[in-house]
């Protein structure tokens, strides 16, 4: 059965959102409305490929039952291939995910950045629309009326003191620097975004948005972290 004949009026779909500290999963309907709960287990330690897969695996079984699935991953991803994953672990270096996923949930699969699927729940789809996410790193994902600039690591490249966006506001920095420090260099990056990229909208998620303690210009605003979940149906959107 190919992908297009499994696709009906009643599809589900697991989202899958694979992160540094926990991977979540939830069904959704072919609209996007939460079918499941969304359901959560820290990321195994090594995060190295078969015990990530493994752990999707088993809350795929307790998600209940779906027809295809989309996943999240955080780093470069080009046809269901990895080929970064600062976060988790070297294996991943172009490592199959679509493929080995497919083979294991005998379903459909589609991948992407993560933050490319919180963007896609978040956005209106109009105008120059900037995504980035805090959590164990910094993501982000760049849409232009809806469409993609797809693989857009920003957290990698230069922020300040010769030190990326992700040396500077990822966990490990909050943790060694504290709230406030966090804070100044949050509003600076905004800042300096604004500039960089003349957005009509910025969109701010992931699990650190909770440590936010500054008023956010009146073109930004914090998202919830289920979009990194709603998103996924979006991938199945040709």
């Amino acid at each position: 059965m190919t992908d297009t004949e499994r696709i009906t009026s009643s599809t589900r779909t697991l989202a899958v959102d694979i992160g540094g500290s926990g991977v979540k999963v939830m069904v959704l309907d072919e609209t996007g409305t939460p079918l499941s709960e969304r359901l959560r287990v820290p990321t195994p330690q090594p995060p190295k490929p078969d015990a990530v897969i493994e752990a999707i695996v088993q809350l795929a079984k307790d998600a209940g039952e779906f027809d295809r699935a989309s996943v999240g991953f955080p780093g470069v991803v080009r046809n269901g291939i990895t080929y970064t994953a600062v976060n988790l672990d070297p294996d991943w270096m172009e490592f199959d995910l679509a493929s080995t996923l497919q083979k294991r949930l005998d379903k459909p699969i589609r991948v992407a950045n993560d933050a490319d699927i919180q963007g896609y729940g978040a956005i209106s789809g109009k105008g120059v629309e900037l995504v980035v996410t805090l959590g164990t790193g910094f993501g982000s994902a760049l849409f232009i009326n809806g469409r993609l600039v797809p693989n857009l690591e920003m957290g990698h490249h230069p922020f300040r003191k010769k030190e990326t966006y992700e040396e500077q506001l990822g966990r490990a920095a909050l943790d060694r620097n504290g709230k406030k420090v966090w804070n100044q260099r949050l509003e600076k990056a905004i800042a300096t975004l604004e500039k960089l990229f003349n957005y009509d909208a910025l969109y701010i998620g992931g699990g650190e948005t909770k440590k936010i303690k500054f008023d956010l210009p009146e073109n930004a605003k914090i998202v919830p972290n289920v979009s990194g979940l709603l998103g996924g149906i979006m991938l199945w959107k040709d």
